[in-house]
């Protein structure tokens, strides 16, 4: 990954990159983590995800991208409102890893 920092030109914010996993936007500093899901169809059709990585987080959606988007949302909340004690337990996120991809055809 790349670090990421916005700087402006006039009006218009501009994207610094350079090699690191962290984003800078303005002067906060956001490193990137892995959170595993664990995502179950429901019997109602409807996906349901929940995480070992962060307690707490239980995201529902009609399909599995609306579940994966309301989870990260939700995981980003819970980080904010307890960041102390998740920044240090979860895994940063490496230059190489697996990521599933999932295509309905």
């Amino acid at each position: 990954m790349k670090k990421l920092s916005i700087r402006r030109s006039g009006d218009q914010p501009t994207l610094k990159e350079s090699s690191a996993n962290v984003r800078t936007f303005g002067k906060i500093k956001k490193m990137e983590r892995v959170i595993n899901l664990h995502i179950q169809r429901l019997p109602e059709g409807l996906y349901l995800a929940t995480s070992d990585s962060i307690q707490g987080l239980v995201a529902q959606g009609r399909t599995i991208s609306e579940t994966i988007e309301i989870a990260r949302d939700i995981a980003k909340r819970l980080i904010e409102a307890q960041e102390d004690s998740f920044v240090n337990t979860l895994v940063p996120l490496s230059d190489n890893f697996d990521y599933p991809m999932i295509i309905g055809v």
